[in-house]
């Protein structure tokens, strides 16, 4: 055990390295992000360290990365800024600030309808771990994958996400925070059943049976995909109003007359119509 922990220190010291790929999504205005984050949601990251890459390539979603934003005293004191809890690769469950995700590619995804004492439970759910140490038998299973190996078929791609220990006292990001609204019974992605109703006065009636999943099964898209809670984005909750932006127009109109010079069918048309309008 004492070498399996080495090595996937040594893993998660490369996996966490920024990754060489170009970064195709806007960052996030931070300042917007921190208005309108609150307790109880759920902050997906699209990260750019080499294990978000694998994520990615496993999960086929833009989200390498989830945190749980909280205001528990404890944590409070720490910074005037939201705070959330997060499980990193290398310090395991920890406290971290809005502002570590500066400059990446978010989305806020929001329970419905809880209360504040089940938001606060959610929020102690994921405390109690602070310090627990990260899955690093999760680390090795997702270094395979980041090597050229081949094609994965994707019914296993979830399966191969929970390949870690699955020890109480270890966890990886989206496990966490699954854990937490698990604890409150509230759904994420369950597996939905029907059967039918005993119901003489309503024959063929069906009601749904939802089914927990195990929290090693999560990955940080399904609280992106799941219809239990609310993509919220910061641009349109702070006043937004398009008729206040400001366009580049002189550059727009020079870049179409630009475009339409190189493109030898547009010239072509020009022309023709050019040719045709004394008629």
């Amino acid at each position: 055990m004492g070498a399996l922990h080495f090595i996937g220190r040594l893993l998660a010291g490369f996996l966490t390295a920024p990754s060489r790929a170009p970064y195709a999504n806007a960052p996030t205005d931070p300042e917007l992000l921190a208005r309108t984050i609150r307790p109880g949601d759920v902050l997906l990251v699209d990260g750019r360290q080499r294990i978000s890459t694998a994520i990615k390539y496993l999960t086929q979603s833009t989200w390498s990365h989830a945190a749980l934003c909280t205001d528990s005293e404890a944590c409070r004191d720490r910074s005037p800024h939201p705070i959330l809890i997060e499980a990193d690769a290398i310090e395991g469950v920890r406290i971290v600030t809005i502002d570590a995700f500066a400059g990446l590619h978010t989305r806020i995804c929001r329970p419905v309808g809880l209360t504040d004492s089940e938001i606060a439970a959610v929020i102690a759910d994921a405390t109690r771990h602070l310090g627990d140490s990260y899955d690093l038998r999760n680390v090795i299973d997702l270094a395979r994958y980041l090597c050229p190996t081949p094609p994965v078929p994707s019914s296993w791609r979830r399966r191969m996400i929970a390949l870690g220990s699955g020890e109480p006292t270890k966890a990886i990001c989206s496990t966490l925070v699954a854990q937490a609204f698990q604890s409150i019974r509230y759904p994420i992605l369950p597996e939905i059943t029907q059967e039918l109703l005993d119901d003489p006065e309503c024959a063929g009636c069906v009601r749904d049976i939802l089914h927990i999943r195990h929290h090693s099964l999560f990955t940080p898209r399904d609280f992106d995909v799941s219809p239990y809670f609310k993509v919220i984005k910061p641009t349109l909750e702070q006043a937004f109003d398009h008729r206040s932006l400001v366009w580049d127009e002189a550059h727009a109109v020079q870049q179409s007359t630009q475009d339409a010079a190189s493109d030898p069918a547009m010239t072509t048309l020009d022309l023709s119509i050019q040719r045709q309008s004394p008629g």
